[in-house]
């Protein structure tokens, strides 16, 4: 079970550990918490009355328990499908079966807490933390904030792959850090292993992609003084050309060019 922050890498990670296991004689499956959304007209409210996705309610934990305990069981089990256009799950014949070599890889935001996985007797579980944990300072008294770190990534990958502008992203961030912080971060210390994916070349990769994108922020902007900030603290980076980056980094996942697919 595997749960991080935002960008914090936790589809490479998840993607580069089958690999480690298969190597090592396992045959892993990969299970989506995604696909077990309830239905649209069951989801929690948020204090505005708008639909909240990040609440561990918008998960059919009743099903999502009796599925993995089946899994564990070894017997037969269909998994759903969510239509995200719909906003329903639909069953299209995908059945899953582990064998005694076999084990599930889990990935999302809510892998740590223990409602989502509740029936689940403790000695089946091995719940994994990951974050950027930015080791390196910009000089003895000004550190690298890790948020910063993961707002730079966040920025370069909305842009390359949903086509957001700086502006959304910023937007967007205030209410990611919000759901952090209620639904990630009071069960970090609940975990039976810590992984940083922080590279300390990673700013410089990212400097070059991110600049273009914050001098788009206008002044008439609510997300402006953030962005010229952002654009001050990245002034203390040289810039290095991301095609040095290996194809099966944690950093392709933001930048493109991987050699996995997302």
């Amino acid at each position: 079970m595997i749960a991080g922050p935002s960008s914090s890498g936790k589809t490479t990670f998840a993607k580069r550990l089958s690999v480690q296991l298969r190597v090592n004689g396992l045959q892993p499956m990969a299970i989506s918490v995604d696909n077990y959304f309830v239905d649209r007209s069951r989801t929690p409210k948020d204090e505005n009355g708008q639909n909240d996705y990040e609440h561990i309610e918008a998960i059919d934990l009743p099903l999502f328990n009796e599925h993995l305990l089946r899994l564990d069981a070894g017997e037969k089990v269909e998994l759903p499908t969510f239509n995200f256009q719909l906003g329903k799950q639909e069953y299209k014949g995908n059945f899953l079966q582990l064998a005694p070599n076999q084990l599930v890889i889990l990935e999302g935001i809510h892998c740590l807490n223990p409602r989502l996985t509740e029936q689940l007797p403790m000695d089946r579980k091995y719940r994994i933390y990951i974050s950027a944990l930015t080791q390196l300072n910009l000089d003895s008294t000004n550190r690298i904030s890790t948020t910063d770190n993961r707002l730079v990534r966040r920025l370069v990958r909305d842009n390359q792959f949903r086509g957001h502008s700086a502006g959304v992203t910023m937007g967007m961030w205030g209410s990611v850090r919000r759901g952090e912080k209620q639904w990630i971060f009071p069960f970090q210390h609940q975990t039976d292993i810590a992984f940083n994916s922080a590279l300390d070349y990673e700013l410089a990769v990212l400097k070059p992609l991110v600049e273009p994108l914050l001098a788009e922020v206008k002044p008439d902007s609510p997300q402006y003084v953030e962005a010229r900030r952002m654009q001050e603290f990245l002034s203390s980076f040289l810039s290095l050309p991301y095609d040095l980056v290996p194809p099966n980094s944690i950093l392709r996942e933001f930048v493109g060019k991987s050699s996995f697919r997302y």
